[in-house]
């Protein structure tokens, strides 16, 4: 069971019972002892549950998600829109143009994937995303369709998260899934905020290929939560701020690089 499924099994038997002993959790939760720690302590780092004596619990004052109270780690939506817009821009059109008409794909909320927008209206796409932003975008587009799953919506994000698999998009299958990232690294690409990466890891889950858009800025060894490694990518668009050394070093781990010039 992978890290983000054993966070999201944990998050679920809390938000049932408020409080699980730690032998509950070892029947319960496919891993070893040592792994458990490592995933609760994750999340206690993350805000979403409080280590006590003998297990864990929902943070005092309600789970995140289940009082729609909580906010995401990262930088805010409003500011990270003005961080490099002509790169995005470029990249948000390149992304498009991978795009068949007629297909259904996955549009991850972000600020450079909110860049596709305005080059799909011609292309009569079935479009999932989690963004308010992008639905925003999408409506006066009248071939567009547009869904979006089920949640709690985190406003300084205008995303709609659910920590359950239930979310309405279980029989959903696009071809393609474009996301973006908070960094992109030899580990792979990552998030901020574990919920993120456990909503992107369903959505990932229901597309037949990963297409990333980052600009460059976002090559860097941060801390922060793996989403997937990067032979689970299948294309990586950026800008020609990045070396061409760089991308082929890339391009070696399994995804293709398109550099677009800004």
């Amino acid at each position: 069971m992978h890290a983000a499924e054993r966070e999201t099994l944990i998050l679920r038997l809390l938000s049932d019972r408020g409080f699980v002993g730690f032998q509950e959790l070892e029947r319960q939760v496919a891993a070893s002892p040592a792994t458990l720690r490592r995933d609760l302590g994750r999340l206690v780092e993350a805000g979403r549950i409080d280590r006590v004596r003998g297990g864990a619990r929902l943070r005092s004052g309600g789970d995140a998600v289940a009082s729609g109270a909580g906010h995401l780690q990262g930088v805010p939506f409003h500011e990270n829109i003005a961080r490099h817009p002509r790169a995005k821009a470029a990249i948000g059109r390149a992304a498009a143009e991978l795009c068949r008409r007629g297909e259904a794909v996955i549009i991850d909320g972000g600020s450079t994937t909110l860049q596709m927008c305005p080059h799909l209206e011609p292309l009569e796409l079935q479009v999932l995303t989690n963004s308010l932003h992008i639905v925003s975008a999408l409506l006066p587009q009248p071939n567009t369709r547009v869904s979006i799953p089920g949640g709690t919506l985190f406003r300084e994000q205008n995303i709609v998260l659910s920590a359950y698999e239930q979310d309405g998009t279980e029989r959903y299958h696009a071809t393609k899934m474009f996301m973006g990232a908070a960094a992109l690294s030899r580990h792979g690409l990552m998030q901020n905020d574990v919920l993120l990466v456990q909503a992107e890891r369903r959505l990932l889950s229901r597309a037949d290929e990963l297409i990333v858009l980052v600009d460059s800025s976002k090559f860097a060894e941060p801390a922060g939560h793996v989403v997937c490694g990067l032979d689970e990518i299948a294309v990586i668009i950026t800008d020609d701020g990045l070396p061409a050394a760089d991308a082929k070093a890339l391009e070696a781990a399994g995804p293709r690089v398109i550099r677009v010039p800004v």
